[in-house]
């Protein structure tokens, strides 16, 4: 009995030792990719304290990309820069580029009394440098 049991335990260590392997083949196939806003809609002005619904219309670039989020820089205290995030297959020959337009949300709540600038990342300029669409709203108290 005791010789079985040993058998059965040194089957069981031997197997969760090669139960995981750590190839190098196992390579990413994705990347993520800032989406080119096209348009946003924003309330002419915020009310101080309110929660608003800010759409944005982006381009997406082909069929392997797929919306994943927003990454909102604060730069000064009511400026912010807002790229949409994308994730892109890699490696995957079957891509078609896309001119579809899609539009996405996110929350925003208003928790400073002073205007708010926002400016939506539109892609890169001939010297490479990002361009953006610039909406300023007042806020009402």
């Amino acid at each position: 009995m005791k010789k079985s049991l040993s058998i059965l335990m040194l089957v069981i260590a031997s197997l969760s030792f090669t139960a995981c392997s750590l190839d190098d083949d196992d390579a990413t196939n994705f990347k993520y990719v800032n989406l080119k806003v096209i348009s946003a809609d924003v309330p002419e002005a915020f009310e101080f304290g309110g929660k608003y619904t800010i759409s944005v219309t982006y381009a997406n670039p082909n069929t392997c990309t797929y919306f994943e989020g927003f990454d909102i820089h604060k730069h000064q205290l009511t400026e912010r820069e807002v790229y949409p995030i994308g994730t892109e297959l890699t490696g995957n020959d079957d891509c078609q580029e896309s001119t579809e337009e899609v539009e996405v949300t996110f929350d925003f709540e208003v928790i400073y009394k002073e205007d708010y600038l926002f400016k939506f990342w539109t892609g890169k300029n001939v010297d490479g440098e990002d361009e953006y669409i610039e909406i300023a709203v007042p806020v009402n108290e």
